[in-house]
């Protein structure tokens, strides 16, 4: 049986009780037969993640034919003892992942982080994640990793739907709904389940490109709150932004 092991940050995880990351929904997009081992935790730059050992399961665990999704970046962003530089540490973290599957017989999957939803106005969307996304681009080419730009496959599933239908993706709580957000809750990162579902199906549009993570899933992937020609028409148009062929190797 093969597995795919996931390790990212909470945009990434399973588990918690008010938000979801993609790597919760996309067991539905897998065959049967295919194992998820999601490591991603919450909070985590790959600095930390390295740091608090999180990684050494993942090591010690994988083996020939299994894949490893990486999504770093909201918090290696971060102003605080988890911060990494974009083009040093954080682009050396990532290689390290990377070429720790390769060694196993594992076949790493780099992932750009996913976009927040900070709107300016109705038809445009903030760039938060600065230099990070770029380098994780050039390092999956330099390594020749696969890539999967959920950046821009994201962004472009925000500006599609607009405000409105874009804040369904994401938690929001209204006063009195949860003891512990008495006020309420609008979140501009963390995905609600319908958000998860649709990051996953875009992960999944992508992986689809390449021919080994291909044949991990399923043929027939299911409905999300996201029409399928929605989030195939957003994974183009990330497809397309790719400065070169080397970008998706």
């Amino acid at each position: 049986m093969q597995t795919v092991w996931i390790v990212g940050d909470s945009t990434v995880e399973s588990g918690h009780e008010l938000h979801f990351g993609w790597g919760w929904a996309l067991p539905a997009f897998l065959r049967e037969d295919v194992r998820v081992n999601n490591h991603a935790k919450g909070g985590c730059s790959t600095r930390s993640f390295l740091r608090e050992e999180r990684f050494e399961p993942v090591r010690a665990g994988m083996r020939r034919g299994d894949l490893l999704l990486i999504q770093f970046g909201h918090n290696d962003e971060k102003d605080d003892d988890r911060h990494t530089e974009p083009w040093a540490d954080y682009a050396q973290n990532l290689t390290f992942f990377c070429k720790a599957a390769r060694e196993a017989g594992a076949r790493p999957v780099l992932a750009t982080p996913v976009s927040r939803r900070y709107f300016s106005g109705t038809t445009s969307l903030l760039y938060t994640h600065g230099e990070y996304a770029p380098a994780v681009r050039k390092t999956a080419a330099r390594l020749r990793v696969p890539l999967c730009d959920l950046e821009r496959s994201t962004r472009k599933l925000y500006l599609t739907l607009g405000p409105e239908k874009t804040a369904e993706l994401f938690v929001n709580l209204r006063p009195g709904e949860n003891p512990a957000y008495p006020d309420g809750l609008t979140d501009f990162t963390h995905f609600s389940r319908d958000g998860a579902m649709a990051a996953a199906g875009l992960l999944a549009l992508a992986l689809a490109a390449f021919p080994g993570p291909a044949r991990l899933l399923r043929p027939d992937p299911p409905a999300t709150a996201v029409p399928e020609a929605i989030l195939r028409s957003c994974e183009e148009s990330a497809n397309r932004a790719c400065k070169s062929p080397q970008d998706r190797l």
